[in-house]
């Protein structure tokens, strides 16, 4: 009887022993039990790696998964008028209007505004060889010019810059005019304007009478 219990109990040991070196065969520490994906592209796949402990842990590292948002770029300017009226010139006494122009842009970096004359001078509405500007090639010399001059500032980026006081440019010609640039995004703050462009005129004595004008075009540039 105790030689049977004895035989039964040294049978099982030996089942354990052979279980225990089984298990240790099988989950051999550390071991790959299995694998991370990404689906669609393998580059990602990794191994899943196990401690070899009960309990204990398995892991793996998939890296490099991005995270992608978007932001719509956007500009608006707002001017204030749609014509400035110099009125009747006196020889010899400048005539000045102004218009204010608001912009608002995420252009990282900033915007620039340029103005152009059409014809390069206030042009005789009946006779376009007649014109007002510096030059003399009618027989008299007057002056037109653009100028501008920037108000408060309404961005709040950090290091935001602008320009907007520029001098008088005699507008003989039609190559633009800058005059207004910024480095960074601001906002649309209506109650201020950014800058106020302001067009001069001045006749002679010898102006020829008549109705003036000119075409002014402006080109808002955001550097995105």
């Amino acid at each position: 009887m105790n030689k049977t219990k004895t035989k039964k109990v040294l049978s099982m040991l030996a089942v354990g022993a052979i279980a225990t070196t089984q298990l240790a065969s099988v989950f051999a520490a550390p071991s790959t039990i299995g694998t991370g994906i990404v689906t669609g592209d393998a580059s990602f796949d990794t191994n899943i790696i196990w401690d070899g402990n009960f309990p204990g842990t398995a892991s793996g590292t998939i890296s490099g998964i991005k995270v992608n948002a978007q932001v719509a770029p956007t500009l608006n300017t707002t001017f204030s008028a749609k014509e400035i009226n110099l009125g009747l010139l006196t020889a010899g006494v400048t005539a000045s209007g102004s218009i204010d122009i608001e912009v608002g842009t995420n252009a990282a970096n900033g915007v620039t505004i340029t103005a152009q004359s059409a014809s390069g001078g206030l042009t005789n509405t009946s006779n376009a060889s007649l014109q007002i500007n510096s030059l003399t090639t009618d027989g008299t010399a007057e002056s037109y010019t653009f100028e501008s001059a920037k108000n408060l500032e309404d961005s709040t980026v950090a290091g935001f810059a602008s320009n907007g006081d520029y001098t008088a440019a005699e507008m003989n010609n039609t190559t633009p005019v800058v005059i207004y640039n910024t480095n960074k995004p601001e906002l649309t703050e209506l109650t201020n304007a950014d800058v106020t462009f302001k067009v001069s005129a001045t006749s002679n004595a010898q102006t020829a009478a008549g109705d003036y004008q000119d075409t002014l075009n402006f080109v808002v540039t955001g550097n995105f």
